[in-house]
């Protein structure tokens, strides 16, 4: 087990009103359209690497000239949103499905995946933030369900951030050997250890900052991002863990726009990785990844050893019949 121990734990009320500055809410506001403007649409969490990346953009050749309007937000809910009229030129979201949501609805290209790297601009893995000099001793998936140990994670329902949580834990027990069906129990047990289901990951990570639970399932960029703005994270990466891969996809209207062509083309340029980076992200180009100190966890895993995401949304996330919706609802959750 490898622990990763950085300064002092998320614990006080000061460091939660810190986390409320540093991280913010959604910011949103309607998209000009001039041709040398971007709607940028996103899940909450790379609010700042987009932030710097526009900003880095803004200073090509490329770039020069374009202006930008920002939405943040919990990922199902941007999606949401797009499918019901706010304007997009780009989407940047935390999971596959939530694009297919804007496919289906013909906001989005088929063969929007088509590119270089599958249309992934950056990587994750999921982690627990613990308190400070880890008390309660959490190291492993087990730890999680001990006697009065509280469990911070968002709403799997809103968040994609919580769906790459909650799989990552049922692939997790996958990995150590359990059946299928003793990974299902795992999760129903899990989630009478959660006392709250924030809307996003923004806000589960403010809760956890503002000193409630024991342990947050979150986004290794969170609790790498979170020290390096000064609102000290203590965290573990467990052995078992989900690689977590986030999309970006033009709309339609992009597709039309030089500017977001160009915008979504910079993001996997070396100089962008190398934004995303130094805001906790796994590059996704080798090339600046390799230049990283990110350690690989021995059984890390994608979403595909769990079905896929075309799967794993029916029958886990599915409003009716999911499992994990399921097991939300009987909890009264």
């Amino acid at each position: 087990m490898r622990v990763i121990w950085i300064g002092s734990a998320i614990a006080t009320a000061a460091a939660a009103t810190a986390a409320l500055a540093i991280f913010g809410g959604a910011a949103a506001s309607a998209a000009p359209q001039a041709s040398n403007s971007v709607a940028l649409v996103a899940y909450s969490t790379p609010k700042d690497a987009y932030t710097k990346i526009i900003s880095a953009f803004n200073g090509t050749s490329a770039g020069k000239g374009v202006s930008f309007t920002q939405s943040y937000g919990a990922s199902a809910d941007q999606a949401a949103a797009v499918a019901a009229g706010q304007p997009a030129d780009v989407v940047a979201l935390s999971l596959k499905p939530d694009i297919s949501t804007l496919v289906a609805k013909g906001i989005v290209a088929k063969n929007w995946q088509k590119t270089r790297y599958q249309a992934m601009v950056s990587d994750s893995i999921a982690v627990f933030i613990v308190r400070d000099g880890n008390p309660k001793h959490i190291h492993t998936w087990a730890d999680l369900l001990k006697p009065g140990i509280q469990v911070i994670t968002p709403n799997p329902i809103s968040s994609g951030g919580a769906r790459w949580d909650i799989m990552a834990a049922y692939g997790a027990q996958l990995k150590l050997g359990k059946t299928k069906k003793q990974a299902v129990a795992y999760l129903r047990k899990l989630f009478t250890h959660v006392p709250v289901l924030p809307t996003s990951a923004r806000e589960a990570l403010t809760t956890f900052a503002s000193g409630k639970g024991d342990v947050l399932l979150d986004y290794e960029n969170d609790a790498i991002f979170a020290n390096k703005k000064g609102v000290h994270t203590d965290f573990v990466r467990p052995k078992q863990t989900i690689l977590i891969e986030n999309p970006v996809a033009l709309t339609k209207s992009g597709a039309k726009k030089p500017a977001a062509k160009a915008f979504v083309k910079y993001l996997t340029t070396p100089a962008a990785q190398r934004i995303f980076a130094q805001n906790g992200y796994r590059p996704v180009v080798k090339k600046i990844l390799k230049q990283t100190a990110y350690p690989n966890p021995k059984q890390l895993f994608t979403i595909a050893y769990v079905g896929g995401w075309a799967k794993v949304e029916k029958q886990f996330f599915g409003p009716k019949n999911g499992i994990v919706t399921k097991i939300i609802s009987s909890l009264g959750k």
